[in-house]
Order: C-alpha cells, then structure tokens, then sequence
C-alpha cells in the first residue's frame, strides 16, 4: 500500500486546490457584493466560478484515470501525471479569472496530463486483455 502514498498525495492536493478554488469563488463573491444564488453581474465572479465549476467538470475524468494508471501502469508516473494536471489546473484557474483568453494554456497542459492518464490507462487494460486470452 506505501507505493500509494504519492497518489494519495496528489488526490489531496487536487482535493485542496479545489478547495481553495471555491475559497476564491466566495472571496470574489464578497468583492462584488452579489449574495448567492446570483452568479452574474461581476465578469470577475463570472470567470471565478466558470473556473472553478470546469474544474469540477474535469475531477470525474481525472481522479479515476489517475488511480488507474498506478493500478495498471506505475504510481509514481501517475503521481507525476497527477501533479502536472494539477499545476495546469492553477495556471487555467488564474489565467481564467484574469481574463478569459488566458485560459488556454494552463488547459492544453492539464488536458494533456488527463489524456495520458486517461488513455494510458486504457490502452494499458487493452494490452493486458488482449494477452491474457
């Protein structure tokens, strides 16, 4: 179980990150002075919480691709995956917040950590299915 720790590290950290992502939802929130259930009025809020929101969007492809990879291919790799998706999170979070064409690049690198995960994964399981018959 210890060759998990680092992809439990990462599941924490991704964890915290969207955490703090809504952290800056309610600040931006306060900033604006506009009381949920409103989410427009303010393009600041409204990039904060699109932000945040396609975060949320994403964790249902990265988490279990993640756990995956390290089940079928190698924890450290996923780990290493996982921290990139994450990095390309934050860039793609306060690229978006300050103005939405500086969204992209931060998303290209956690879409690329997410395909690989995603694929690897999958294309690993294709392999073993395939020889194990």
């Amino acid at each position: 179980m210890s060759s998990y720790y680092s992809v439990t590290a990462v599941t924490l950290v991704a964890l915290l990150v969207y955490f703090g992502m809504g952290l800056a939802v309610a600040r931006a929130r306060g900033k604006a002075g506009i009381q949920p259930p409103a989410m427009t009025g303010d393009p600041i809020l409204e990039r904060t919480i699109r932000a945040h929101i396609n975060t949320l969007e994403w964790m249902p492809i990265f988490l279990p691709s993640l756990w995956l990879f390290a089940i079928y291919w190698n924890p450290t790799w996923a780990a290493i995956f996982g921290m990139v998706w994450i990095i390309g999170r934050i860039v793609y979070f306060i690229g978006y917040v300050s103005a939405v064409e500086k969204r992209s690049m931060g998303f290209l690198v956690q879409f690329l950590a997410a395909a690989a995960l995603l694929l690897g994964t999958l294309g690993r399981i294709a392999y073993l299915a395939i020889t194990n018959t």
